[in-house]
């Protein structure tokens, strides 16, 4: 049926490295994948979340109030616990305007891999997280992924949505640029919808507008 909603398909085999660590890529929607799995994804201490796919997770599972009261500062995790899981937030830059570093992306991993020790995760999904708005290199980010966590038995699924989905951001002086991957074609609801969507966020005084086609169905 043409109004079915895409299940995650993953595109990749997993890389492991050693005990049972492991980095998969799945190419879906992050909030279709296993409800048994942590979420995680970055933000800035100010917790505005006004852009990128951060309005969705604001969206899903609020609780602002509550990660502003963690008072969690740059290379450190908020965490948030919603319907039996957990959402990690990390802190990798002090305002929303900022850009993060590769270092301050290591210590907010690393913070938040030490929360999934003493709790118990061993999986968790995120965007290909830095490399949207934050203009961070996956290449980089995926190196630093497997050297926090190749000492342990979590395992990490990576999610992009289809390359069809366009993303364009419209900034103040007109400028066209790549949204990354995360941003693609997700509504507020956190699905791909079968009509056209628009969702209008802000951040860096500029309009940040998503764009998702209908889907084209196999003849």
């Amino acid at each position: 049926m043409s109004g079915d909603v895409e299940e995650p398909v993953a595109t990749d085999e997993p890389r492991s490295a050693e005990n049972t660590w492991s980095l998969n890529y799945v190419t879906g929607n992050l909030f279709l994948g296993p409800q048994d799995e942590a979420l995680a994804h970055c933000i800035s201490e100010d917790c505005r979340m006004g852009a990128g796919i951060a309005v969705l997770f604001k969206r899903k599972f609020g609780g602002v109030a509550e990660l502003k009261e963690q008072k969690k500062m740059t290379g450190e995790c908020a965490v948030l616990k919603q319907d039996g899981r957990f959402v990690y937030y990390l802190i990798t830059k002090k305002k929303a305007s900022q850009k993060p570093t590769y270092d301050s992306l290591r210590l907010s991993l690393e913070d938040m891999k030490s929360h999934c020790v003493k709790n118990g995760v061993t999986k968790i999904s995120m965007p290909r997280i830095g490399c949207g708005l934050d203009r961070l290199e996956w290449a980089r980010v995926s190196v630093i992924l497997e050297q926090v966590f190749k000492h342990t038995n979590i395992s990490i699924t990576v999610y992009s949505l289809p390359v069809k989905a366009e993303s364009t951001c419209l900034g103040a002086c007109g400028e066209r640029e790549e949204l990354g991957v995360q941003e693609r074609a997700t509504c507020t609801e956190g699905f791909v919808t079968d009509s056209v969507l628009t969702v209008i966020t802000s951040g860096h005084s500029s309009g940040f507008k998503v764009l998702a086609g209908p889907r084209v169905q196999p003849k």
